[in-house]
C-alpha cells in the first residue's frame, strides 16, 4: 500500500491527529486508486463522488470550451483535486479531471466522508477547516487572475512552482495562466536569457 505519510502530514496541518486515530477513524474508508497517464479521474456530466489526496504525480482540471480546454488547476504531490463544486452539491460536474502524468491518489467517497464528520466534532473541524483552507486557495487565484498582468502571473508561478515548468506541458500552462501560448514561450524566452546573465 502507498505511504500515507504525505496525507497525514497534510491533515496535521490543521488538527492534532495521532497515528492510532488515523489508522481507526479515517484509514478504513481511505481508497488508494492508481491513473495511468491522461486517464480521467472524473468526467464532465458525472457526479464528483470522490475527494482525492495526491500521493504522487500531477493531476489537471479542465472544462472544454468549444475545442479549448480551459484548465483551472494543476496540481501535484501533497494537494487536493476533485470537482469540488460536484462533489458538495451532488450535481454532474462541468469538469474533467485528468492524470497528466502517472499517479496515485488518496480517495475518499462522499457518503464515507460524511460518515466520518458524523463520528467525532474534532473530525468534522478538521473537515470544515481543510474545506475552508481549499476554498481560501481558489480564491486567491482569482484574485490573481484579476489583479496580476500575464507576466506577474508567469513570474508568479514560476517562482512558487519551477519543477512544474518541467513536468507540466507549455499548452496546460498557459491555459492555466490564462496567458496566449505564444505569450507564454516569449516569457519562457525572457526566463532562459535572464538566467544565462544571471550566472555569467
Amino acid at each position: 500500500m502507498e505511504s500515507l505519510q504525505l496525507l497525514k502530514d497534510y491533515l496535521r496541518k490543521f488538527i492534532d491527529l495521532p497515528d492510532d486515530e488515523f489508522n481507526s477513524v479515517l484509514l478504513p474508508f481511505i481508497k488508494i486508486r492508481k491513473f495511468d497517464k491522461r486517464e480521467l479521474l472524473t468526467k464532465a456530466g458525472e457526479t464528483e463522488n470522490y475527494f482525492n489526496f495526491i500521493l504522487k504525480g500531477l493531476i489537471r482540471k479542465y472544462y472544454k470550451k468549444g475545442r479549448d480546454e480551459i484548465n483551472t488547476q494543476i496540481s501535484f504531490e501533497g494537494h487536493i483535486i476533485h470537482s469540488q463544486e460536484s462533489f458538495h452539491s451532488r450535481k454532474p460536474s462541468e469538469y474533467f479531471v485528468e492524470a497528466i502524468e502517472s499517479s496515485v491518489v488518496a480517495s475518499i467517497t462522499y457518503d464515507d466522508l460524511e460518515s466520518v464528520f458524523a463520528r467525532t466534532q474534532k473530525m468534522e473541524h478538521m473537515g470544515r477547516l481543510v474545506i475552508t483552507h481549499t476554498m481560501i486557495l481558489k480564491d486567491r487565484w482569482q484574485m490573481q487572475l484579476v489583479k496580476m498582468t500575464p507576466r506577474e502571473r508567469f513570474i508568479n508561478f514560476v517562482t512558487r512552482n519551477p519543477e512544474l515548468m518541467q513536468r507540466v506541458p507549455q499548452k496546460y500552462l498557459a491555459s492555466y495562466l490564462n496567458i496566449k501560448p505564444e505569450t507564454f514561450s516569449r516569457f519562457k524566452h525572457l526566463l532562459r536569457n535572464h538566467h544565462r546573465s544571471s550566472t555569467v
